[in-house]
């Protein structure tokens, strides 16, 4: 799929990425040079705005029955777009990202926002079930967890042109300046039709990019290929564009037909590899640099002048300091380009498969089991005599699971509970206080009481739980890596570390290793992109990884709060 594509020259996403979060980190500290400077404040908060409103629109153009839909669709790897020989309605279709697969629906004159299910798309974009958009429809926004368009780009589907619906032509000519790039469908059947002519006009004075996707190569022989790619040549040669549109001839039925049955001869003969590769180097090397060098002349402009304006030599020095920073971003960029050019495509990798409440597959088990344990020990602790006494014998639970029995219990099952361990403990410092010749006891006499970690049954419990889990987890590590559709199990970094050392066969290590390593760059960077959206007060454009950014990048490096023991746990096992 286009999202799993890797770029072996320029500036990748990552990079593209990492380079606006750190002018983000620049205009923090400028921010921080003066909180109550209202103008810097501002100006710091215009920047930050632009690098978090960062988004591409690349916009599919055609005459209806292209295959405009099914070629989105190839790119995405998956048949999202309802496609069909008839016409659709005149509703803007955009392709974005999202934490979950739905359509959010735009209507006009409303800012109502409707979420529903991506199978119930054809009901508001097609003329058979929406016939001259009676029912209002602006837009259709399908979010996907799709890698790609996590970092801003924008599919844009637009109805057909010289359709029978006047309107449908209208609609995606009145897009046209919100594009920021165009692909351009047309097809062997009859290439270059008038509508798409009169849209290349446009695109040309809007001196946007553009791509031409000659479409249904499987209709046609070689010999007809060549005749209709040198008409297209020619014809777009009357145009004079100022950088000369690259012509792909493809097969988008094909192409998605073959990621759908995962068959890479097929896709290969589509031609979409090609075009997929040609977009990529585009929005990385073009767009992306093109982006950061603009933003990275407004930084420095904007640094320049406060530094000149600033009377106190401490606060120039400071922003003295920050432009010497932002010299340093462009050599990281320049050095970075030069290292991707080394790196060379990967095969696929296994993906984490995670625990909802705790991220950690491990700390789910153990979590479950002492929640188990506890669900039946606090019932019977209320009204077992015998086990009262054992438990008051043992000195109760330590004091990590004694709040967690009592999250558990009542106030009432703690009254019933609690007082035999209560009065043997008055027994016992009683005892100690008349044996007490001096006030110069040094606590020893206290110090035992309650439970220990070694004593304490919720403890031992969590240890024959934390075992079992962690021979779970290597036994699923080895068992997915000898399938490609396998998913290995998420783990905090305790756990993993664990994990890793019942492992004995350095493959599936290697390979577990490096799928946390990818996840948390990828929770790195939701983190990173969650702070600058709220600095720019962009907030409502997170998603919702972006929003559990923090909660979960704590349970991935610490584990879960409730099994954090202030000792080790580890060393008790032992």
């Amino acid at each position: 799929m286009l999202h799993d594509a890797r770029l072996v020259t320029g500036m990748d996403l990552k990079q593209y990425e990492q380079t606006k979060f750190a002018m983000a980190e620049i205009l923090r500290a400028a921010q921080a040079v003066d909180t109550k400077d209202t103008g810097l404040q501002s100006s710091s908060r215009d920047l930050l705005a632009r690098l978090a409103d960062d988004r591409f629109n690349l916009m599919v153009v055609g005459r209806f029955n292209r295959g405009k839909s099914t070629l989105v669709n190839a790119l995405l790897g998956a048949a999202h777009l309802p496609t069909g020989i008839l016409p659709r309605t005149s509703v803007i279709t955009t392709v974005r990202y999202g934490s979950r697969t739905q359509v959010v629906l735009n209507f006009a004159g409303s800012r109502l926002r409707q979420p529903v299910p991506l199978s119930r798309l054809p009901e508001y974009v097609t003329q058979q079930s929406n016939p001259g958009n009676v029912k209002g429809v602006e837009c259709a926004e399908i979010e996907l967890p799709a890698e790609l368009l996590r970092r801003g780009l924008f599919f844009v589907d637009s109805p057909g042109l010289g359709s029978a619906i006047a309107a449908n032509t209208q609609t995606t000519e009145r897009f046209f300046p919100e594009a920021d790039a165009f692909v351009l469908i047309t097809s062997y059947e009859s290439p270059l039709s008038e509508e798409e002519v009169r849209a290349l006009r446009r695109i040309r004075e809007a001196g946007k990019a553009l791509f031409i996707a000659v479409n249904k190569q499987d209709t046609a022989g070689m010999e007809e290929r060549s005749q209709v790619l040198e008409y297209v040549q020619i014809r777009l040669s009357e145009f004079s564009f100022p950088q000369e549109p690259k012509i792909f001839s493809i097969s988008a039925r094909e192409g998605l037909e073959g990621k759908l049955i995962h068959n890479a001869d097929l896709e290969a003969r589509s031609g979409i590899p090609q075009f997929e590769e040609e977009l990529l180097r585009f929005l990385t090397e073009e767009r992306a640099e093109a982006f950061v060098q603009n933003m990275r002349r407004r930084t420095e402009d904007f640094l320049a002048l406060r530094r000149n304006l600033e009377t106190k030599a401490e606060k120039r020095a400071a922003f003295e300091s920050l432009l010497e920073r932002m010299g340093e971003i462009q050599a990281e960029c320049g050095q970075g380009a030069a290292e991707a050019q080394l790196q060379t495509a990967t095969a696929p990798r296994l993906q984490l498969e995670f625990e909802q409440r705790s991220g950690c597959t491990i700390c789910g088990e153990v979590l479950d089991a002492v929640f188990r344990f506890l669900s039946k020990h606090q019932y019977d602790l209320t009204i077992d005599r015998e086990v009262q006494r054992e438990h008051a014998a043992r000195g109760g639970f330590c004091s990590l699971h004694t709040w967690q029995y009592e999250n558990l219990s009542s106030p009432y099952g703690v009254c019933a509970a609690y007082p035999v361990l209560a009065h043997r403990i008055a027994a016992d410092l009683l005892q100690a206080a008349n044996g007490m010749a001096r006030l110069d006891g040094d606590g020893e006499e206290v110090d035992g009481l309650l439970a220990s970690p070694e004593i304490c049954r919720v403890c031992q419990v969590r240890i024959d739980a934390e075992r079992e889990a962690v021979k779970h987890a290597a036994a699923k590590v080895i068992q997915a890596t000898g399938s490609a559709a396998g998913r290995l199990p998420a783990c905090c970094l305790p756990h993993l570390a664990m994990t890793l050392r019942t492992l004995d066969r350095a493959q599936p290590a290697g390979l577990l290793l490096q799928a946390h390593s990818e996840f948390l760059e990828r929770l790195a960077e939701d983190a990173q992109r969650y702070a600058l959206r709220h600095d720019a007060l962009r907030r409502h454009l997170t998603s919702e990884e972006e929003r559990r950014a923090a909660q979960l990048l704590l349970l991935m490096l610490t584990g879960h709060r409730s099994l954090c023991a202030p000792w080790q746990v580890e060393w008790i096992a032992g």
